[in-house]
C-alpha cells in the first residue's frame, strides 16, 4: 500500500544515524515522552501537528534491524524516514551534496555460489526499493531545503540532490582502493552505486517483510576515500545536522498538506 493512502492517526517514525540529527527535532517535538524498548529509547510526540517517533538507529545492519522491527512492532509506525550521512562513490556525487535512495544493496552479501553476488538469499533479489510516493516528498523537501540560506555548502559549486542506488554494508569504507573496488564490482553486476553507508539496505529489507514505506536521505560526508575521517564530527555537527533539521521540517510541512 502507498505511503499517500494511510491516514493520520499513525505516527511517522524519523530514524537517525547520529543524535546531532535529531536535536533540533527534539527540541521542536511537541510534548513529549520517552519509552524505552529492546534497549533503545524512543520518543513520542508531534511534529507539525503529525504524531511521530523519533529514534536512533544504532550502527551497522543488525542494530537498524532491530530498530526498524521495534518502531514497527511496538509503536506501529506505517512510515519510516531515515536520516544519515555516507560516504560519495558516485561520479559528481561531493561533499555536502545529498542522496535520496531509491533503492539498496548490501555491497557485502555474497552467498555464491548458491545465490548470485549481491542477491539476498531466499528473496530473489538483490536490490530492495524504497516507497516511491514517500521519497519524492523527501525528494522535494531535500531540494527545498538545500536553497535555505542558512545552509553554507562545503563543495564550491554548491550542494545538489542526488537521486539513486545506496550501498549498504558492515565496513566503514575509508580508503580510495576500496571504494574503487567496491564501485567496479557493483559496476560489474548492474548496480550504480551513488553512496555507501552502514544501515540503509538494513531498514529497506525489514520495511519489505512488513510492507511499511520508507525514505532515506544521506548528506555525503565524504568521498568514502582516504580522507573519510577527517574533521568527520565537525561536519556532523556543523552541515548534516543542519541539512537534517531543514529537510524533515520540510518533509513535514509537505506531508501536511497531503
Amino acid at each position: 500500500m502507498p505511503f499517500d493512502t494511510f491516514p493520520d492517526a499513525p505516527p511517522l517514525a524519523i530514524l537517525s544515524a547520529l543524535p546531532q540529527e535529531q536535536r533540533g527535532l527534539m527540541e521542536l517535538l511537541h510534548r513529549p515522552r520517552q519509552v524505552t524498548h529492546a534497549g533503545r529509547d524512543f520518543w513520542l510526540g508531534s511534529l507539525h501537528g503529525r504524531p511521530v517517533v523519533l529514534a536512533l538507529s544504532r550502527i551497522g545492519k543488525v542494530a537498524a534491524a532491530v530498530t526498524t522491527a521495534a518502531l514497527i512492532e511496538r509503536f506501529g509506525v506505517h512510515g519510516i524516514v531515515f536520516t544519515g550521512v555516507a560516504g560519495g562513490i558516485g561520479s559528481g556525487v561531493n561533499v555536502g551534496d545529498v542522496v535520496v535512495a531509491t533503492d539498496f544493496i548490501q555491497h557485502d552479501m555474497d552467498a555464491s555460489p548458491l545465490f548470485p553476488r549481491y542477491e539476498v538469499p531466499l528473496y530473489g533479489q538483490s536490490r530492495f526499493c524504497a516507497d516511491a510516493a514517500l521519497t519524492g516528498l523527501l525528494f522535494e523537501a531535500s531540494c527545498r531545503a538545500l536553497t535555505h540560506e542558512s545552509l553554507a555548502a562545503p563543495s564550491a559549486g554548491g550542494a545538489r540532490v542526488h537521486q539513486g542506488l545506496v550501498a549498504s554494508g558492515d565496513r566503514f569504507v575509508c580508503g580510495a582502493d576500496e571504494a574503487r573496488r567496491l564501485r567496479e564490482s557493483a559496476a560489474q553486476a548492474g548496480h550504480a552505486v551513488l553512496a555507501v553507508e552502514m544501515e540503509g539496505a538494513a531498514l529497506a529489507q525489514v520495511c519489505r517483510d512488513y510492507g511499511v514505506p520508507f525514505a532515506v536521505m544521506r548528506t555525503i560526508s565524504d568521498r568514502a576515500d582516504d580522507s573519510a575521517h577527517v574533521d568527520f564530527p565537525d561536519f556532523v555537527e556543523k552541515v548534516a545536522s543542519r541539512y537534517a533539521q531543514l529537510i524533515m521540517e520540510n518533509l513535514l510541512g509537505l506531508l501536511s498538506k497531503k
